[in-house]
């Protein structure tokens, strides 16, 4: 009995050395590529272009982030712009599919069954099929190179919209008889009952959608063709020439550009998880 002991105990250590050895050999190989953009922010052009792969730089430099910075005149513009841009499409967010989640969870009215199903069905459609019929409407509406061609369009989440959905489906019900009890509609229930008790769920949203607005590339694309209107992921492809392209100074931009969204995980991280399990459980 004891040697059976014994042995699965050593089968459980051996696993279990096994499971650190496999994550730690995933951490390295994910986190190498960030530490290799990070330590070519500080080398020059040609010791990039030289197959250098080391981590240390060679001539270490910051004339990187001094060219980007002081000499490039548009480049704090582009992170004024994605910095605006994503600010006002996570808040858009936040208040249009809380709002429409919450009816949907909550809200008994005609439709409301046949409006779940669009939204499921709007989330097997590709963005990339809609993007010729959101440039032609922006067309239309004198929105091109513009902020609000930028923003309006990316306003609201149909993904983001299940997700508050399924949130709302799990939230206590005797909080809202409650606040009926004393005399709240559903507006006043909604805003000073429910929506401060959802944190988790709206920091998990804030999270997922600054990121992808902050990184979206293809949107800014269609809709902008003014270099002052650019966003920092249209600002860093103007480093790529026909013949030349010049890493050392994407890889500076391309860690400036990393910072706001780690400050934005930074301070809505101890909501994350908790919101993520909220939001997936039924």
């Amino acid at each position: 009995m004891e040697f059976f002991s014994l042995t699965l105990y050593r089968k459980k250590s051996c696993c279990k050395i096994g499971l650190y050895i496999l994550l730690l050999g995933y951490a390295i190989a994910t986190l190498f590529p960030f530490l290799w953009a990070m330590s070519s922010s500080f080398k020059t052009l040609s010791e990039i272009v030289s197959g250098n792969s080391g981590l240390i730089p060679q001539h270490f430099t910051w004339d990187n982030y001094k060219k980007i910075i002081w000499e490039e005149p548009l480049f704090l513009r582009w992170l004024f712009n994605s910095i605006f841009v994503a600010s006002w499409v996570t808040g858009l967010n936040l208040i249009c599919n809380s709002l429409a989640g919450y009816a949907l969870a909550r809200v008994s009215f005609v439709g409301n069954k046949f409006l779940f199903w669009i939204v499921l069905a709007i989330l097997m459609i590709p963005g990339q099929i809609t993007l010729i019929p959101s440039y032609l409407i922006l067309k239309n509406l004198g929105w091109l190179n513009t902020y609000q061609g930028l923003i309006i369009p990316n306003g609201v989440n149909a993904t983001f919209i299940f997700m508050m959905r399924q949130f709302f489906i799990n939230f206590p019900t005797e909080l809202e008889e409650a606040a009926s009890l004393d005399g709240l509609g559903v507006w006043e229930t909604f805003w000073k009952i429910v929506l401060p008790l959802a944190k988790p769920a709206l920091a998990a949203q804030t999270i997922f959608i600054f990121m992808g607005s902050w990184n979206n590339f293809l949107m800014p694309l269609v809709v902008v063709s003014q270099p002052d209107l650019f966003t920092l992921p249209l600002g860093l492809n103007t480093f790529r020439g026909e013949y030349i392209s010049y890493w050392n100074y994407i890889m500076a931009a391309s860690i400036v550009f990393t910072l706001p969204v780690l400050s934005i995980y930074a301070v809505f991280n101890r909501y994350f998880i908790e919101g993520v399990k909220f939001t997936g459980s039924k």
